[in-house]
């Protein structure tokens, strides 16, 4: 029996390391790219959010073109995910992104905390792209150093 479920166990393992690049990259794609098309389409739950860290930091006159700017940017993001060859690129993108879109936990709490160490849904929305960045940080550990790729 104990052979039976090491054989199950060795199988599960080796179908999970083949198929969690693929899956973290199309995972990633849709995310990004998802999140992206609803805020390019002014349809994305995040604008109320957004328009408060706006305000907060460089003025509302400059919204519009921040938030299609940021937009754009989450789309790139998600089709670079796609490309192992774009890792290298994708990952700042990736990094400067999420400093972005986790300001608002400093600098509007009043829209992500409702009490200590308590998030809003808006601050849940942020906390949980720890997650993205550590799918991130999985696939650039799956990255040949450059001196083994040429």
């Amino acid at each position: 029996m104990r052979a039976k479920i090491e054989h199950i166990d060795e199988k599960a393992i080796a179908f999970f390391r083949r198929t969690f690049v693929p899956a973290a990259r199309i995972a990633l794609f849709i995310v990004f790219f998802w999140f992206g098309a609803l805020k390019l389409l002014d349809l994305s739950p995040a604008s109320p959010l957004a328009e408060a860290l706006t305000a907060k930091t460089v003025g509302m006159q400059y919204f519009d073109v921040l938030f299609k700017g940021l937009s754009l940017l989450e789309c790139l993001i998600g089709i670079l995910f796609l490309f192992p060859k774009t890792t290298r690129i994708v990952i700042p993108l990736l990094f400067a992104h999420m400093a972005v879109v986790s300001a608002p936990l400093i600098l509007v709490p009043e829209h992500t905390w409702q009490g200590f160490l308590v998030p809003t849904l808006e601050g849940q929305y942020i906390i949980k792209n720890l997650a993205i960045v550590a799918l991130a940080i999985g696939l650039a550990a799956q990255t040949k150093p450059i001196s083994k790729t040429a």
